[in-house]
């Protein structure tokens, strides 16, 4: 009889992703603490939302488009 643990790594293996938890989307490394994304316009787009960067990323609520803030960039001195 196979132990808990295992049932469960197996389970977890195979189970399809939680629409709670979205699996992150393309990345994008910037520059720039403030991002504007659209999902890429187009018919498959969304309404263009900005979005700030407050530590070193952040992910569109909509398309999960993950923008990463590159080094050395984002110290604009409080503008």
């Amino acid at each position: 009889m196979p132990d808990d643990a295992a049932t469960q790594n197996a389970a977890t293996q195979n189970a399809a992703p939680s629409p709670l938890a979205p699996e992150i989307g393309e990345t994008v490394m910037v520059e720039q603490r403030v991002v504007a994304c659209d999902g890429g316009g187009g018919p498959l787009g969304h309404p263009r939302v900005f979005l700030y960067i407050e530590d070193k990323s952040v992910t569109c609520p909509y398309c999960s488009r993950h923008f990463v803030l590159k080094d050395g960039a984002g110290d604009e001195g409080g503008h």
